[in-house]
């Protein structure tokens, strides 16, 4: 990985859901739209992987969050019942 590359994965592990999901479609864009050289499409690409890697991380916390929640709801729902 470039010095470039490995600073950009470093600012990634810092951005939220919502950054890391906006800059994702502002990427995805940039690549549909196409006239960008095969280097730039690759930066852009692997920049995009690691954006999409923030995304399925934040969406995996908040899963097992709302997984535990459940089942603590249900616990204590059971106790009531």
């Amino acid at each position: 990985m470039t010095d470039e590359g490995t600073a950009a994965a470093a600012a990634t592990g810092t951005l939220g859901y919502e950054q890391a999901r906006d800059e994702l479609i502002e990427v995805v864009r940039r690549l549909e739209a196409g006239g960008t050289t095969l280097e730039e499409s690759l930066a852009l690409w692997e920049r995009g992987e690691e954006l999409a890697k923030v995304c399925r991380h934040w969406l995996e916390g908040a899963r097992a969050r709302l997984d535990a929640a459940l089942a603590r709801s249900q616990d204590g729902g059971d106790d009531e019942g």
